[in-house]
Parts: C-alpha cells; sequence; structure tokens
C-alpha cells in the first residue's frame, strides 16, 4: 500500500510539475507554444545526437519509427563525405540511402502538423547524383514527386503542413523509381504539433472554405522583413526558420529598415504564438508615396496562402497616417489598409490572410509579386511574410525544382547556444522553487472563474431568448404538431441549411403555411434562428416573406412561414421537372426580388444586408409573386455615414460570395448586389452557381459568363429554351447590368435602384418587340430590324429610336397606339392624347453611314452596342384626324 500510494504520489508531482513548468513558461516568455508531439529523427544515425541550437535528435538506425523490416534491409546509413560550411551538423552529418520504398511511421496525436524533411544532396559523392530521383507521400499527399537532388548545390529543408485524424497514423512514403535504378536520400525529419488555429479552419482569417482538414500546404517563403534571420530556437515554440528578406526585395536600395526593441508588443487581436515577438520588432518601409515591392518564385497552376504581419512600430503614427493598398499577383486585395484601424494602437501586431491563384503558364518558375502601394504621402511598412502553397484537387503539391532558401540562409548558430540554453533552464528551475504556491492559488482561482463563466453563458443561452418585436406570433409545440400531422415526411417540401420545410395548416381556416424546422445537425443554430425572428417581426413588404410566427417549446426551433405555392426559384430553373419559365416571367421574378432587396438596403430603418442572396432564398406564390427569403444570416449595415462596410465574419454560400468581403471580412450592401448578379446568371442560363460535373473552365458561373459577355458569345451559354425569344436589346440590357454588378470592388458595382431601373428597361424592351411583332410593325430575321417604305420611297423604319424629327407625328402616335391595344385591350386610342416629351427610352440604335452623295434612307436597324442613351426626343401631339 506505501508503495503504492508513493507511486501515485510521484505521478502527481510529476504531472504537477510539468503543468507550472507550463504555466510560468507562458507566463514569462508571453508566446510560446508547447507542441504535443515533437519528434526529431536523425536518418541514418544511431543513438542520439545534439545540434548546435541544443535539440536532441533521434537516430533511425534501430528505431520504432522505420516501419517495415525491410526497409533497413534495402536501405544505408552513411556519413556525409562534404558537408556544406552552412549547414548545422546535425542532422546533416548523416544520411539514410533507399533503393526501394522506405516507410517511416509516426504515432501522433490527432490535429494539424508540420512535416520538415532535411536534405543534403553533396553527402554522398561516391553515387551518381543525376539518379537521385524519388517521390514523397504521406496518406493522399504527394509532397515530392520524381524529385531531383542533382540542382541542389546545398543542404535545404522542405517543410509541410497537414492533418492527423483520430487514430491515424502518419506514415512518409520515399519511393524511388526502381525501374532505371534510381535512388533516394534523406538526412532528418522533424514532426511538430500546431495549433488548430495556426493555419487551417477557425483561425479567424476567414480562408477556412480554401483550408479544409483535408487540406495540405507547403511552405514556400517565410521572411522575416526588414532584419536577419530567425533561427528556430527562437520562433514561438513550432521551430520556424524566419529568413531574411532582402533577398527578394525589389529596388532594395530605396527601402529602409525600421527597428524598435523598446515598444512593448502586446498580442491582443492574434494568437501570441503566430509570429516570434522579435518578428514584430522589424519592419520595411519605404519613402513616403513610394511602393514596397516583393518578389518570390513559386510554382504556377496553384492556389497560394498569403499571410502578411503587421505591427505599427512608431508611437507618433495614429489612424489614417498609414494609409496603403495592397496587391498580390498585380490584384488589388486590400483597397485601404491601416495597421491602427485595424488593431486599435500601436506596439499591436495584426496578419491578415489572402488566397490567390497562380495560373498555368507557359514558365516552369513565376515571380508572385506582393505590393504594398501608398494612397497620397503615406510610406506603407511590412513585418513578416509567409507564403504556402495548397495542393490541388487530386493531393498533389508538386511543382518545379528550386533551390530551397532555409537552410542556406539561416547563420550558423554561435557555439555560445547551448551553454545560454543550460543556463536558461537552470533560471527557470530556480523561479519554478520560489513561485509553486502563488501558482497553485493562481490555477485555482483560474479554475474557479472559468467554471463560473461557462457555467453562467449556458444558462443565459438557455434561458434569456430575445423577444421579438412587431406582428409575430409564438405557436405551442402542439400546435405545431398539429400543423404538419406530426411532421409527417410526406408533407416535406423543401431541405436547406436550416433544416426541413414542411407544408402545413393552422387555425380554423386550414391557412396553409410553411413550417420550417432546425435540425439537430444544422450548420445554423440559436443565433441565425432568433436573427430571422427578430428581422422579419420589423419588416413588411411585398417582396419580403412574411414571418407567420416561431416556436421554440420542447427544444423545438420553428419558423413558420406564409406557403409559397410555386417553391423556389431554383425549382424552375434546373434540375426540376416544372416547365420552363418563359423570359418575360424570369424578368418579372428578377425585378420584384430587386425591389425587396433594394427596400432592405434604402428603405427600413436601417440598411439590412441579406448576405445570402440566391436562387433558392427566392420563393413564388401562388400568383408567381417572388419574394425574399432566409434571413438568418442577415445583418444592420453600417450606422456611419462614414463608412460603407462593416467588418464581420465570412457568411454565406459558395458560389455566391463577394470576393472583396470574402478576401477581407468587410460586408456591405455592395455584396448583396454581387450575389444578386450571380443569380441574374443562373436565371438566364438555368446552371447552378458552381457546378463541378462541367469541365474546369466551366465550374464557376461567374467566371464563365464573364468570359461569354467579355467574347460577345452570350448567346451561347443562356437557357436553351430561350433561344431565339429574347430580343436582342433586352439582353443586352439584362446582360450589361448582370455584368456589373460582378465586379470585383464593391465601389464599381452599380446599386439595387439602379440595377432595377435596367431590369425594369430590359423587361419594357421585350413588351415592346412582343407587341411589335403581335401587330407586324416589327419583323426579326437574324436578330436584325428592317422597315418599310412610305408613300415617298423612303424607309419609315419600325425601330422608334430612330425616327428622324422631321417625321409626322401620326407615325409615332399609331406605333404607340397600336403598342397599347396589344397590351391592353381596353384601353383607347385617345388615352395617348396629350403625349409629349420624351415617348420612348432604348438601347441606342444607329442607322448604317451615309457617305457622301448617299441616300439618307436606310433599309436596316442595327443595335449600337456602345450606348445606353435615347437618340432622339420627339415633341409631339396627337395628329388632329385622331
Amino acid at each position: 500500500m506505501f508503495i503504492f500510494c508513493k507511486s501515485y504520489l510521484h505521478h502527481f508531482a510529476i504531472f504537477f510539475l510539468f503543468i507550472v513548468v507550463k504555466f510560468l513558461s507562458i507566463s514569462v516568455s508571453g508566446y510560446t507554444f508547447f507542441p504535443a508531439d515533437y519528434i526529431l529523427v536523425d536518418c541514418g544515425a544511431s543513438g542520439n545526437s545534439t545540434s548546435l541550437d541544443g535539440r536532441q535528435w533521434t537516430g533511425d538506425v534501430g528505431s520504432k519509427f522505420i516501419s517495415l523490416n525491410d526497409s533497413i534491409d534495402t536501405s544505408s546509413s552513411s556519413k556525409a563525405l562534404d558537408l556544406p560550411t552552412s549547414a548545422y551538423p546535425v542532422p546533416y552529418r548523416t544520411v539514410r540511402i533507399f533503393h526501394s520504398q522506405l516507410i517511416y511511421a509516426f504515432h501522433v496525436s490527432s490535429g494539424q502538423k508540420f512535416i520538415r524533411l532535411y536534405f543534403n544532396p553533396t553527402s554522398v559523392q561516391e553515387l551518381n547524383r543525376s539518379k537521385a530521383f524519388f517521390n514523397v507521400t504521406t496518406g493522399p499527399f504527394t509532397l515530392l514527386s520524381n524529385f531531383s537532388l542533382s540542382s541542389f548545390a546545398d543542404s535545404f529543408v522542405k517543410e509541410f503542413c497537414i492533418n492527423i485524424g483520430e487514430n491515424q497514423v502518419l506514415n512518409v512514403t520515399f519511393s524511388p523509381d526502381t525501374s532505371n535504378g534510381a535512388y533516394g536520400i534523406i538526412s532528418g525529419i522533424e514532426i511538430v504539433s500546431m495549433p488548430t488555429s495556426l493555419y487551417y479552419t477557425g483561425t479567424g482569417h476567414n480562408i477556412g472554405r480554401y483550408l479544409q482538414n483535408h487540406t495540405a500546404l507547403e511552405m514556400i517563403h517565410r521572411l522575416n522583413v526588414g532584419r536577419s534571420s530567425i533561427l528556430p530556437v527562437n520562433d514561438s515554440g513550432m521551430f520556424r526558420s524566419w529568413i531574411e528578406d532582402r533577398y527578394f526585395v525589389f529596388n532594395l536600395p530605396s527601402t529602409r529598415e525600421i527597428t524598435n526593441r523598446t515598444t512593448r508588443i502586446n498580442f491582443t487581436t492574434i494568437p501570441s504564438y503566430a509570429a516570434p515577438r522579435e518578428l514584430y520588432q522589424t519592419a520595411r518601409s519605404t519613402g513616403k508615396g513610394m511602393n514596397l515591392t516583393w518578389k518570390l518564385p513559386v510554382d504556377s497552376g496553384f492556389k497560394y496562402l498569403v499571410r502578411l504581419h503587421f505591427c505599427e512600430l512608431q508611437l507618433n503614427k495614429k489612424r489614417g497616417d498609414r494609409e496603403f493598398q495592397i496587391f498580390i499577383a498585380n490584384r488589388m486585395v486590400e483597397p485601404s489598409a491601416d495597421i491602427i484601424r485595424w488593431t486599435g494602437g500601436n506596439g499591436i501586431p495584426v496578419f491578415r490572410d489572402y488566397i490567390v491563384m497562380l495560373p498555368n503558364l507557359s514558365r516552369k518558375k513565376n515571380n508572385l509579386s506582393v505590393s504594398l502601394r501608398p494612397k497620397g504621402k503615406s510610406d506603407p511598412i511590412l513585418n513578416g511574410l509567409e507564403l504556402f502553397k495548397i495542393n490541388n484537387t487530386d493531393g498533389n503539391l508538386c511543382g518545379h525544382n528550386a533551390k530551397a532558401f532555409i537552410a542556406a540562409a539561416i547563420p550558423r548558430p554561435p557555439d555560445k547556444l547551448a551553454k545560454k540554453s543550460k543556463n536558461t533552464k537552470t533560471k527557470i528551475v530556480v523561479i519554478i522553487v520560489g513561485v509553486t504556491t502563488v501558482v497553485i492559488i493562481v490555477l485555482l482561482l483560474v479554475g474557479f472563474t472559468i467554471c463560473w463563466h461557462w457555467k453562467r453563458a449556458r444558462f443565459d443561452e438557455e434561458n434569456m431568448k430575445p423577444q421579438p418585436e412587431g406582428i409575430c406570433r409564438r405557436f405551442a409545440a402542439e400546435e405545431i404538431r398539429n400543423a404538419t400531422n406530426n411532421f409527417d415526411r410526406a408533407l416535406v417540401i423543401g431541405d436547406g441549411g436550416f433544416g426541413r420545410v414542411f407544408k402545413g395548416n393552422i387555425d380554423s381556416e386550414n391557412t396553409p403555411v410553411a413550417v420550417k424546422a432546425l435540425k439537430p445537425t444544422s450548420s445554423q443554430g440559436s443565433r441565425e434562428f432568433w436573427a430571422e425572428i427578430e428581422m422579419l417581426s420589423k419588416l413588411r413588404h411585398p417582396h419580403l416573406v412574411s414571418l407567420v410566427g416561431y416556436c421554440n417549446d420542447e427544444r423545438l426551433m420553428i419558423l413558420v412561414y406564409d406557403y409559397m405555392a410555386q417553391g423556389t426559384l431554383r425549382d424552375h430553373l434546373y434540375h426540376t421537372h416544372n416547365p420552363p419559365l418563359s423570359w418575360k416571367q424570369r424578368l418579372e421574378i428578377c425585378i420584384g426580388a430587386a425591389y425587396g432587396i433594394k427596400y432592405l438596403h434604402t428603405g427600413a430603418e436601417h440598411s439590412i444586408i441579406h448576405r445570402d442572396i440566391k436562387s433558392s432564398n427566392i420563393l413564388l406564390d401562388e400568383k408567381w409573386v417572388p419574394k425574399v427569403s432566409d434571413f438568418g444570416l442577415s445583418r444592420l449595415g453600417p450606422t456611419s455615414m462614414s463608412r460603407s462596410h462593416v467588418t464581420t465574419d465570412v457568411k454565406g454560400t459558395f458560389g455566391y460570395l463577394d470576393p472583396e468581403y470574402y478576401f477581407t471580412n468587410h460586408l456591405s450592401v455592395k455584396s448583396d448586389v454581387f450575389s444578386f448578379g450571380v443569380l441574374l446568371f443562373e436565371v438566364l442560363c438555368a446552371r447552378p452557381a458552381v457546378d463541378m460535373r462541367l469541365e474546369e473552365e466551366q465550374h464557376s458561373l461567374v467566371l464563365w459568363a464573364r468570359t461569354h459577355v467579355k467574347e460577345g458569345t452570350l448567346d451561347q451559354i443562356i437557357d436553351p429554351s430561350l433561344t431565339g425569344k429574347i430580343a436582342p436589346e433586352s439582353l443586352k440590357v439584362y446582360a450589361t447590368i448582370a455584368a456589373k454588378c460582378l465586379r470585383e470592388h464593391r465601389n464599381e458595382r452599380p446599386t439595387m435602384s439602379k440595377v432595377l431601373r435596367k431590369l425594369e428597361l430590359a423587361l419594357r424592351l421585350q413588351e415592346c418587340a412582343d407587341a411589335a411583332a403581335e401587330v407586324g410593325i416589327l419583323h426579326s430575321e437574324l436578330s436584325s430590324l428592317r422597315g418599310n417604305r412610305d408613300n415617298s420611297g423612303c424607309i419609315v423604319h419600325s425601330c422608334p429610336a430612330i425616327w428622324k424629327k422631321t417625321l409626322s407625328p401620326r407615325e409615332p402616335y399609331r406605333f404607340f397606339s397600336d403598342r397599347a391595344r396589344v397590351n391592353n385591350k381596353l384601353a383607347k386610342p385617345s388615352s395617348l392624347r396629350g403625349l409629349r416629351g420624351l415617348i420612348f427610352a432604348i438601347l441606342g440604335y444607329k442607322s448604317l453611314s451615309r457617305e457622301k452623295g448617299q441616300s439618307t434612307c436606310s433599309s436596316t436597324c442595327e443595335p449600337d452596342l456602345t450606348s445606353e442613351k435615347m437618340l432622339i426626343e420627339i415633341m409631339a401631339s396627337p395628329p388632329a384626324d385622331q
């Protein structure tokens, strides 16, 4: 019994000491991360070795890391014969040579990991280096393919980031091409855990759509901007190497380095382990009004994650003093960067993430440019830069061989480093002994406080529900069950991100309603539920869906709406058995939806940004009246007239997201305009916003439509059911305004008011063409308009836009009289009496060019694609004989 207690107390003491060391290290250093897995393998070595930075490496000879017995038999260890002076002795002084598949297996915890592979191509001189070709894979990812060491003159490191699932073994497989006698070599392998919030989903920088757990990254460049390299042991706990940026700065002599070791660095906006504190104490700037540019060698055909680190080091700077624009790959990604505005003060670091695609180019190697361009006479600065390659769709990270700058750029650490490390450890032990009692008290207090706040938060969430204002009925759970026949699946009429939608009947009148019930696996939750109730309780508009009521009894979260008999707009566009909508129907639906969105932006007490405009959120009632629905993601727009956006997390539907909002977190009413532009092309082309089943260039509707609009081939992508049924002038107006909605920068997009006017114009043009066709005025052949000769032998055009001012008032009057009879059989011609001023607004037309001596008559009327202005103003009164 005594032995058992002694053993128990011993383990408890070790565990407590570990907690104390970790707590004190965080308190003293303020920024160190402690990885759960930290493995250093010295390939080709037996026993343990210590590198000059004090880190312990384990030899792989006889180790547990080589998973297969025959891996040892088909590989051999060797000492490096020609060690470069710029490299560390360990792990580069030994290598493992393999002529067949070699597998290293690491039993690690789940989560994101760094994998660093150390190579020394000069280590084995007796072998033909030109045959050192091999592949490196791990799980579904190909890290290196047909990788050759012959192009490298010095030792180097390749760093990758991957995610390891639960109960998953991390296997790193090296495979040379055995058919041609190829071989491979490896000097060292490093596995280090990283925080889940460092580069992947959930980091707060909202690039998670591209960086899921099934994504792999390759570190291409990691730069300490403005000063020399930062050694791995001086990193914030993950042993990353930060090299000096001078090798990549464009026009280096015109830049200047900034160093401030006295300003206190406060990690209040980003995690303290995001980068070492030293990184934020230096920066590079340039003269006022000058650009600051880096050119980074990369492979084409991949997406890249670019992370820029900022920290204002000059205490005299305030908000607005240092504004600049950020361009990546010659594309603006930040129209107005201001470090003080982002952080709230000096000495507070922040980073910004951007995703950029570098298309396949003819050159194997390309430069990706990162440029900071001042606004006015300000001088932009940058503290650090990280660049990662993102795997392509088949899990491949392989590009072209390029010399790595990491190992070559890291200076050889001084011999004093190991001694300094020992002194530091001694000091820590002394501190631990002196403050153990204080730490215990602090830990107890912190634990008690966290538990109290956690319980209080849960109590508040479950019991303090917001009370919706306005006209909104609260239903009992029993009423909802009766209305839906206890959620009978036969009554399901839809299934979205929130949950299933049932058709039901309420009250004695059997009023039809749509009942939307939150499902347990929904990505939306209580916040979205109450947001939609609060929003719709205050809004009433003919083109917004009406909320009848809600139910939150018995842990149910139910929303009850007016029943929309015709379903969603998407139900009538594609993947449906419903008959196709006519062009006029589609225009009327788009106009109605535009009225609803315009009301949200300008008609309510405060501007409201919907944030999820798409065809499945446009509902149609029995009379085909469109109504905008699903306000779970909506939020109020900026309340200050001086601001055009609000900064918030990115939410919405992939394919409809405003790219400027996606990359900057700046949400504005123009974000809805972009989504509406996607919807306009969705209506025109009758296809989803994203369709991965199509050819690669057709995956994105936005990119596909932009290409055809630019090339003037829009007729090739419209819904086949509309072919030959759209008036060319109506299509031109519609496509033009849709394309303007999709402009990348929000300031270049139109307002919903302008979009609405253009859609109404497109509808009038279509009605005019239809009416003219019915009464025989307008004859269409190959999209050309023809006219008829009058008694004088001259053409009298049926295109009102080119009627001459000298034309008898009888002709335009007759045209509009006929049009009125077609559109309204009960209307009398006298209803047009007194017509005066501008009587027709249409896309600009032009007659054929008239050279000297040529008749002023023309037999054609072709569209002028360069203008949308009215070409004629007819001041006319009805003829006396009418």
